[in-house]
Parts: structure tokens; C-alpha cells; sequence
């Protein structure tokens, strides 16, 4: 049976439109933490207030935050759970932001990263919580997915599954709205769903998204009661359809995305910090068809910091491969390059047209027509519509029409 979210969580999935940011990157934090959790304390988190106000002007109503505890390098080989990475700050500094963003009426939700934990963390290295890691077949921690700098946890120990609770209420009670939760995939579903519910004891009203690439979307929020998972598959069928020139493909991941909104509300992007940037992908025409497609179909849309600014940036299999898509923010937006000011007005307008039609998050959406250079679809809901007509060639271009005549229009070269 579908998970029901509570009526705080709801909010969030029908209205909340979060601009998400990789911490470590955008603050410009070195790339290893020397000396561990108790290295010195370096205040760069307090650098995104500065940003605040941006996310605000963009139309988002959220801050999804990447990783922010103690960790040995990326951030998702976590050294200490109770506490924010010395190369961030401080709990201090966390609370500012939180608050900084309370005032502003944005939600914050913080990165958990709890399938495993990095190999130099304490709890590798002592005996007597050994039980909390997987084991593997030579009787040493398991690393996961062959990753030597990561080791799995036992989520089958219910010591595993009280910390897990205790971090998850430690950082709601500093008024977060609620969690990501990274490579949920990996982690078994009933695991999810009896931590979720003992949070919800505390906080009701708390929002649970999963990390989750491939399988039955629907099936895992069903068996793990979390409120929504990572809508990959859509994001795969934007960027390759735009790319190949080929929206029969589109059309096609349209159809199954539409019929995801019979039990939740999906997840929704076209960037976040472990994918090539859309701009990159697509080129920066093909970004802007890209952002209208995520603004005018049913979802929790995320937008990753700098695609509003048409950031290009490559996804690599190396050592260092995530850093073109995980860069340094400027001091402030006054500091950002001018060139950059059309694609920011792009999302100021269509994020303003989803703010304007909240229906659109649980909107159904019916294709009309189809080529391969153009498609036509209608997005439904509340006894509302807009008709959305997409082109690709000969010149992009996006026309939103609704009851009332023509919404928004935007074509290459305007």
C-alpha cells in the first residue's frame, strides 16, 4: 500500500522547489580533510547566506543541502555524523544558515549519507562496534560497491538502525525540514521504513527523498514509506531526447513518468552533483528546452546551483572527476559573470510560472504529438491545463499556453 504523507511533508511535495547546492565545492573547502574531525575549524559555511537572497529572487522555496558532517574527503565518506565538517565550520555556522533560510520562508534539507560510512571512521577501526558494518566474505569490513574508501553498514543491526535515528532527530530538532537520503537503493527498504517511522514519532511532518537510479520507483516509496525517490528516468530521457533529437523518447519516459503520480510525487531535475551539467550535455539552448520540460510536468522540481547561470562542467570516472560539476560559488551573485544573466532570467520566469500553477506538482501529463524535432503535451490538474510546445528544430524554442491564451514563449536568440 502507497505511503500517505503527513499534511507538512505534503507541502513540501506539492510546493517546494529547491535549489541545490554541493557544500564542500561551492565554499571552496579543500578537497582532503587534514587532520581529521579535529582539524581547525574554518568558517566557510557561512559564505551561502550570502546566497540566500538569490535563491529567493530565483522563485525556489528550498535549500537542498549536500553533505555537511565530519568527512575525509567528497563528504560521503562520513568520519562523524554529530559533527559539521571543520572545512564548513561549525555547528555555530550550520544553525545561521538554517535560520538565515527560516527567515526568508525557505526549507532546508540536509544530505544523510547512512548506507555506509568512510574507512577511516572510528567505528572501522574498533572492535567492540564492528557488529554495526557488513562483514565481508574475508571477515573484513566491507567496502561498498569496491569503493576501499567506503564501508557498508549492517543494516540488518539494530544498533545501525538507533543511529540512524539518533542522527536524523539530532539534526530535525536544529529545525531542518527533512532528509535526502544518499544511495537509498542500496539500503533495504523495510530498513527505511522502520527508521522513518520511529522519526516520525518526534516529527510527523518530516520529508524522506531517496536517492534511487534504476527499478520500480513506485514500488520502492510502497515498501519503504519514504514521500518520493530521485526521478532518474525522466532526467535521462530530457537531456538524451534534446540531445539525439529524438523526442519520441521523451514522449515515451512522459508516459511512465505520468503514471508514477498515481502513488507519489517524484523527484525532479535535470542537474545535481553527480551528473554532467545540463549546459555541458546539451549545450545552453538545449538547457533551456531542458528547464521548461521539468517546469511544466507533474514533480518536487530541484535545480542544482549554477545551471541558473548555465555552469558547464563534465562528469569523469577518475580521481577528481566530480570537480568540474561541483565548483566554487563567487563571494556573492553581484560576482557572477554577466553573460550568465539570460539564463537566470529563464528560470526566474518559468519557476514563476510554476509558483503561479502549484497544481502543476501533481499535474497529469497527456502527449498530443510527437517528432523527432518537436513535441506538443498537455499538463492537467485542478480542473486546469497548459499546453506546452516544444522544439527542438530548426530553433529551440518552448511556447506555455493555458485557458487564458499564451503564459510564457522563449525561443533561441531572443
Amino acid at each position: 500500500m502507497a505511503h500517505t504523507p503527513a499534511p507538512g511533508a505534503q507541502r513540501l511535495l506539492d510546493h517546494a522547489i529547491w535549489w541545490h547546492v554541493y557544500p564542500l565545492g561551492a565554499v571552496g573547502a579543500p578537497a582532503v580533510l587534514e587532520g581529521g574531525v579535529d582539524a581547525p575549524v574554518e568558517h566557510r559555511l557561512p559564505r551561502l547566506v550570502a546566497w540566500l537572497d538569490h535563491v529567493v529572487e530565483l522563485g525556489c522555496s528550498g535549500v537542498l543541502l549536500g553533505p555537511v558532517f565530519a568527512a575525509s574527503s567528497h563528504g560521503y565518506d562520513t568520519l562523524d555524523h554529530d559533527r559539521v565538517d571543520p572545512r564548513l565550520g561549525d555547528e555555530g555556522d550550520l544553525d545561521q544558515l538554517i535560520e538565515e533560510a527560516r527567515e526568508r520562508g525557505l526549507s532546508v534539507l540536509l544530505d544523510g549519507v547512512f548506507n555506509h560510512v568512510g574507512a577511516d571512521h572510528p567505528m572501522v577501526h574498533d572492535p567492540d562496534r564492528a557488529h554495526l558494518l557488513k562483514q565481508g566474505e574475508d571477515g573484513r569490513p566491507a567496502a561498498w560497491e569496491g569503493h576501499e574508501g567506503l564501508v557498508e553498514l549492517d543494516h540488518g543491526s539494530p544498533d545501525v538502525e538507533q543511529l540512524v535515528v539518533d542522527v536524523m532527530l539530532r539534526w530535525l530538532r536544529h529545525g531542518i525540514a527533512g532528509w535526502r537520503l544518499d544511495v537509498a537503493y542500496a539500503v533495504p527498504a523495510d530498513f527505511w521504513a522502520r527508521v522513518t517511522a520511529r522519526v516520525r514519532e518526534e516529527f510527523p511532518d518530516a520529508l524522506f527523498v531517496g536517492e534511487v537510479i534504476h527499478g520500480d520507483y513506485a514500488q520502492v516509496v510502497a515498501d519503504s514509506d519514504l514521500d518520493t525517490v530521485t526521478q532518474y528516468e525522466l532526467w535521462k530521457a530530457v537531456w538524451s531526447s534534446i540531445h539525439d533529437t529524438n523526442c519520441w523518447e521523451l514522449s515515451h519516459a512522459l508516459g511512465r513518468h505520468d503514471a508514477l503520480l498515481d502513488s507519489f510525487v517524484p523527484q525532479t531535475f535535470v542537474g545535481n552533483h553527480d551528473v554532467t551539467r545540463i549546459a555541458t550535455q546539451v549545450g545552453e539552448e538545449g538547457a533551456a528546452l531542458a528547464l521548461a520540460v521539468l517546469m511544466t510536468v507533474g514533480g518536487m522540481p530541484s535545480i542544482y546551483y549554477g545551471d541558473e547561470q548555465a555552469y558547464q562542467g563534465l562528469k569523469e570516472e577518475r580521481l577528481g572527476g566530480d570537480d568540474a560539476i561541483r565548483p566554487e560559488l563567487p563571494d556573492t551573485p553581484a560576482d557572477l559573470d554577466p553573460a550568465g544573466e539570460w539564463m537566470r532570467s529563464l528560470h526566474r520566469g518559468l519557476v514563476g510560472l510554476r509558483r503561479q500553477h502549484a497544481w502543476l506538482a501533481r499535474a497529469r501529463t497527456e502527449v498530443e504529438t510527437q517528432s523527432n524535432e518537436a513535441i506538443t503535451y498537455v499538463s492537467s490538474g485542478q480542473d486546469q491545463w497548459l499546453r506546452v510546445e516544444l522544439s527542438l528544430a530548426p530553433q529551440a524554442q518552448v511556447v506555455v499556453t493555458g485557458a487564458d491564451g499564451e503564459l510564457f514563449r522563449w525561443a533561441a536568440g531572443d
